[in-house]
């Protein structure tokens, strides 16, 4: 998600992230910035006031295939976490990432917490396949803003561009792949499920740049 943000003209300023193989992972490519690992320790007076939190929580007790215990489960119960920063840091925008699962597992749950904590929110589930990648892998995207925003909706109901996945190149691809040519925490399929399509991520955050401009009266080009 970092990495789409980044492309639509957004700047990571800090990272949350307790895995240590995914923190090496973060630390090659931003070197530089702060990371705070368990979300449950941290507190919003120790972190930097921003203008978006991004970020997607445990999914393992909304997910489908997963135990079903929903947004309560001591997994994805991280969300209220989560929650807790958004209310003590006050973001103009925020973003939250999640299964398809999470519809119906706990989506009345984040609805609520952000309209209680004074923010509207628009949601849309989104596929790599829609951005032309050669998987599925969907996931629901929330984006919310403090109620009464000047510029109104963000625009998640836009059509996206029309792409074809190239289905024959990703299966050429992987026939021709080695075990040697995957580190050993990527061979075990719960690595392979963590990361979020830059793409998708990098069409929120456009439309979220779009209306930053449309709220404080810049013109774009």
């Amino acid at each position: 998600m970092d990495l789409g943000l980044e492309r639509a003209g957004m700047e990571c300023r800090w990272q949350v992230e307790i895995d240590p193989f995914a923190n090496k992972v973060l630390a090659k490519h931003w070197p530089q910035i702060p990371r705070y690992g368990d979300i449950r320790a941290i507190k919003g007076v120790e972190i930097e006031r921003v203008d978006c939190i991004a970020g997607g929580f445990p999914c393992q007790d909304v997910s489908r295939v997963g135990s079903r215990i929903g947004i309560g489960g001591s997994r994805s119960g991280l969300w209220a976490d989560f929650f807790r920063l958004v209310v003590d840091v006050r973001p103009r925008y925020v973003i939250v990432e999640n299964v398809p699962g999470l519809l119906d597992g706990g989506i009345g749950r984040v609805l609520g917490d952000l309209a209680a904590g004074g923010y509207d929110a628009e949601w849309r589930c989104l596929s790599a396949a829609q951005f032309g990648l050669p998987h599925i892998r969907e996931r629901v995207f929330v984006i919310a803003y403090p109620r009464g925003s000047v510029a109104g909706h963000i625009g998640l109901g836009e059509l996206l561009p029309t792409k074809s996945p190239n289905w024959e190149g990703f299966l050429l691809s992987a026939r021709e792949r080695s075990p040697n040519g995957l580190s050993r925490s990527m061979d075990r399929s719960v690595r392979l499920g963590n990361a979020v399509v830059p793409d998708c991520a990098e069409w929120i955050g456009r439309r979220i740049m779009e209306h930053v401009a449309q709220s404080d009266g810049i013109i774009c080009p």
